[in-house]
């Protein structure tokens, strides 16, 4: 398996960051990138032309990861030519956030299972339940083939994201890659680093996604009372204090991010599920155990790499941890790099969400926010 990676900016146009000699080979292209530019056909034509036997796929952004630096505006490409490794590519589309699990469920099925290794989602940003896309996956693959990936940024504006398949940029589309083969190793792992504060509040009122009450009390009310001043600045604003969604019957906790707010209702609608009865708690920020959670989580990759076999690391992180870190967001991948080694290659991209495996409950995916979720490919 090998990599080659290509920036492009409005400036320097095309320029490789990482190249080999010969890569008209490569089976799959991944584009992370503005969503403008990757409206642009100009941009995917030359991609197509480049690696003409190539599955281009990508999603649009709030940021671009490549090698050890974090870009706005730009396109980052990585190639990779598989020396074994079959995939294959499909998409669906999807009319309204009420067919986010018949998605899933749809795309699981158009991918054969038989030497299924893994799978990896970018998916419509906005315009889905992550929670409830994850739920469908999962029941399509019997939670028994590990998924990773991320739902589509588009920086901290909510208005539109793309997503790319063989074409320019288009909205209300999932796309699934499925590996296959047996020297195929995908690792992964996600890990947040926020600290939770105040009381639980138990979720007196939601449906699916919508939040509508806390403790009894109209959520965006209460919601905007924790905020003070940055409460001018929703649903922006939101991703500096997401909530921790604590499951009574288990283990597992989730962050949730908010997408969008009602005022005319007072309800909240978040990139995942809050289910009724369950309690939430406010969350802040810790620098250092943000930056610390992104090497946890490329620990958790189990997968070594160096020397001959170098491998590909993809990142994404949430949104929200780019907003707070701010000019210290590099750091973060520094720590990805520094437990991974300086051989493998980086790609990457600030997210509406994240889908990875909890870790507690073995390849059933869910949807996380305000994580940094790395998947590890190399083929051995």
């Amino acid at each position: 398996m090998k990599t080659e990676q290509l920036i492009y900016t409005e400036k320097e146009k095309w320029q490789s960051v990482q190249s080999s000699i010969d890569f008209t080979g490569a089976g799959l292209v991944i584009l992370f990138g503005s969503g403008e530019l990757l409206r642009k056909k100009e941009h995917i034509d030359y991609i197509k032309q480049r690696y003409p036997h190539a599955e281009v796929v990508g999603a649009s952004t709030s940021g671009e990861i490549c090698c050890n630096e974090v870009h706005d505006s730009t396109i980052v490409s990585t190639a990779i030519l598989f020396d074994t490794t079959k995939i294959k590519v499909v998409k669906e589309s999807i009319r309204q956030v009420e067919d986010s699990f018949n998605t899933g469920l749809l795309l699981a099925g158009k991918l054969d299972q038989q030497g299924l290794v893994h799978v990896i989602i970018l998916s419509e940003g906005l315009n889905i339940n992550g929670s409830e896309l994850t739920k469908g996956l999962n029941e399509g693959f019997d939670n028994r083939i590990p998924v990773t990936g991320g739902l589509a940024g588009d920086m901290a504006d909510f208005t539109e994201t793309v997503l790319v398949h063989n074409q320019p940029g288009e909205k209300n589309l999932v796309i699934a890659i499925g590996f296959y083969g047996e020297h195929i190793k995908i690792g992964y792992g996600s890990k947040g680093g926020w600290d939770s504060f105040g009381v639980d509040r138990l979720v007196t009122k939601s449906k699916a996604n919508i939040l509508y009450e806390l403790d009894g009390q109209p959520a965006l009310e209460l919601y905007k009372k924790y905020l003070g001043d940055h409460a001018s600045a929703l649903p922006a604003s939101a991703l500096l204090f997401p909530l921790n969604l604590r499951f009574r019957d288990s283990e597992t906790n989730l962050v949730r991010t908010v997408l969008s707010v009602n005022e005319l209702d007072g309800s909240m609608v978040f990139a995942g599920d809050i289910p009724e009865g369950e309690y939430v708690r406010l969350m802040k920020v810790s620098f250092d155990k943000l930056v610390d959670g992104a090497y946890g989580a490329a620990e958790m990759t189990g997968i070594k790499t160096g020397g001959p076999n170098p491998g590909l690391a993809i990142l994404i992180s949430c949104v929200g941890r780019k907003l707070v870190l701010k000019q210290r967001v590099e750091e973060e991948v520094e720590a990805v790099r520094e437990a991974l080694g300086p051989e493998t290659a980086i790609t990457g991209f600030y997210s509406y969400g994240e889908i990875a495996p909890t870790g507690l409950q073995g390849h059933k995916c869910e949807l996380h926010n305000q994580t940094m979720t790395v998947t590890v490919i190399n083929e051995m």
